[in-house]
């Protein structure tokens, strides 16, 4: 792998900051100087300002579209839970759960650094959700929602985030907080009730090319812009 990708995976910096590494002259390769772009294997003696440095175990990152009637629990004794419906060989979780009536995107990693960043409300990254309700959706409704509603059960008022109408009975949302059932309460306040709903975006990855019940490894682009928004958000809302 290239050597900037090799740091990286070291778990020193980002790709970018070693490539910056790189060109100071602080990394060496079996005893020469490293130079930009150059291909390193995992058995070579990679070192920065003398100190030598591994490749950490490979993380996983999967975007996984959870179906309808899935619960989000590694509880193996309720039933149709996530662990048992995935079967999937390394220990894995969720940045984000969806109840069990939703269906839509989770992102599934064994990196727990990054779901406790994503997790962290102040951070305010955003979700996206397609929601169909009872009845006819009145404009004073998405109103109310984007300027935020007093859930009086959960003592709180919710963040203004964003809605629009995509049908007479069916909206759009974005929020910036993972309150418990959150969208459903919203609704519910205010009247109506939810018969669909599906979170189609977690921060940039989304659901496409994904059907029910599948899943797929992020691309090293998908990663690196979660991680580089991410760390923009934590700088941004300290």
């Amino acid at each position: 792998m290239r050597i900037n990708k090799y740091l990286s995976g070291c778990g020193l910096c980002s790709r970018r900051e070693a490539d910056r590494l790189v060109e100071k002259g602080c990394v060496t390769v079996n005893g020469r100087q490293a130079a930009a772009g150059m291909q390193v294997e995992a058995s070579d003696h990679v070192c920065v300002n003398g100190r030598e440095v591994h490749l950490e175990e490979q993380k996983v990152y999967l975007r996984f579209y959870k179906p309808r009637g899935i619960v989000c629990t590694s509880d193996r004794d309720e039933k149709n839970n996530l662990t048992d419906f995935l079967d999937y060989p390394k220990r894995i979780t969720y940045a984000g759960r969806l109840d069990k009536e939703s269906e839509g995107l989770l992102l599934l990693t064994d990196d727990g650094e990054l779901i406790d960043r994503m997790m962290r409300a102040r951070n305010c990254h955003e979700k996206e959700y397609e929601v169909s309700v009872d009845r006819k959706i009145k404009d004073s409704f998405l109103e109310i929602m984007k300027k935020g509603i007093y859930l009086e059960e959960l003592g709180v008022t919710t963040r203004p985030c964003q809605a629009v109408r995509t049908g007479e009975k069916s909206f759009r949302i974005i929020l910036t907080q993972g309150l418990n059932r959150q969208i459903r309460r919203m609704c519910e306040a205010e009247g109506y009730h939810v018969c669909t709903l599906k979170r189609v975006r977690v921060v940039n990855l989304t659901l496409d090319g994904l059907r029910p019940g599948e899943y797929r490894e992020l691309t090293e682009a998908e990663l690196q812009k979660l991680q580089e928004t991410v760390k923009r958000q934590e700088i941004k809302h300290g």
